[in-house]
């Protein structure tokens, strides 16, 4: 007994080995290069810390022309970045875009083993956001951007266009958050149907347990993993959204851990006493200033069509649309990525000045 224990031991410590020899101490990202392996001298690919906020955080750029727009993708959760799998999804974007991808303070890598998550709040976020926008404007020098923002990124982004216009071209609202509470009911209305038809006992015991809305944040957790396994939520399974974040250069094992403790986390530190916050951008932000384009699938109970249908119609803009994806739920940029990408490269192409 004690002999198979020692060697499972090794087993173990060997595949760990293994694991931090193809993941990598150093992060990187892939260069731009030509048919005979020359970096294109027009492209930009890098990875870097900067400081956003008083707090050091990651950001990869990447584009095969830096003559084009930047395209900043404020990612959902929050702590659940989209760094890691930008390899996968991000080649047709990065042929017209200057794609900027940001693990958010307490999400991916910067999710530092000393974080203080008490400074996870809305206008911090904000006020990081605006640190990185001005970064880049520098950094790249461009006078304005194209700002996405998915899930809990659109609430973000929404707010951003709403209080400061002048740094954007265009926003492109992924999943938009509109208003939490009738959401949440509209999901709780769908899923009861459901799994009543589905004569699922076990789901309807679980639902039971949760109870009816409003929630707190630690019963919509509980609550979202039942939409998600009706698919309302995610267009595909965890085990192939982890085989395809492995394979980022971008992240180290180390990298790994702050990913997934940020993941367990979420936004509980945004919701005082364990409430979630009650967010209706349909009082709150009833105009803005630049062009919107909202993005949605279908069959999405994270954020409900249905509300993204009814902001759409209310809102006031220069210029507004809706693009559904009829085989998508909360994650189109996963189950239709060659739409999704077509569709937002057609924005780019209607506003070029």
């Amino acid at each position: 007994m004690k002999k198979n224990f020692t060697i499972l031991i090794i087993i173990i410590a060997l595949a760990i080995i293994v694991t931090i020899l193809l993941l990598g101490f150093k992060p990187t990202t892939e260069q731009f290069k030509d048919a005979d392996g020359n970096i294109i001298e027009e492209s930009i690919a890098i990875i870097e810390e900067v400081e956003l906020g008083n707090m050091k955080q990651w950001i990869t750029i990447r584009g095969k022309d830096t003559s084009n727009p930047v395209l900043l993708w404020l990612h959902g959760g929050p702590g659940s970045p989209q760094m890691s799998l930008a390899h996968e999804l991000d080649g047709k974007l990065e042929e017209e875009f200057i794609v900027v991808h940001w693990d958010q303070r307490g999400a991916g890598k910067s999710n530092h083993s000393d974080f203080d998550d008490q400074t996870m709040t809305v206008n911090q976020f904000k006020n990081d956001a605006i640190d990185l926008i001005k970064y880049l404007q520098k950094r790249l020098n461009k006078d304005k951007i194209y700002l996405l923002g998915h899930s809990w990124g659109s609430q973000l982004g929404i707010e951003l266009v709403n209080d400061s216009p002048e740094y954007f071209y265009a926003y492109i609202g992924v999943s938009q958050v509109v208003d939490s509470h009738r959401g949440v009911k509209i999901a709780y209305d769908w899923l009861l149907e459901e799994i009543q038809h589905n004569n699922d006992q076990t789901s309807l015991n679980k639902l039971a347990k949760i109870g009816v809305p409003p929630y707190s944040h630690s019963q919509y957790r509980d609550f979202a993993q039942l939409v998600n396994l009706y698919g309302g939520n995610l267009d595909i399974h965890l085990s192939k959204l982890a085989l395809i974040s492995v394979k980022a250069p971008e992240y180290t094992f180390l990298d790994y851990y702050h990913l997934i403790n940020g993941m367990n986390r979420g936004g509980a530190p945004l919701h005082q006493n364990g409430e979630m916050l009650s967010i209706n951008t349909i009082k709150e932000i009833p105009s803005v200033e630049i062009p919107i384009f909202f993005f949605n699938g279908k069959n999405d109970y994270n954020t409900p069509l249905v509300l993204v249908e009814e902001y759409l119609e209310m809102i006031k803009a220069p210029q507004k649309d809706l693009i559904i994806f009829n085989h998508s739920s909360h994650t189109p940029f996963l189950k239709e990525n060659d739409k999704f990408s077509e569709k937002i490269i057609n924005i780019k192409e209607q506003m070029d000045f």
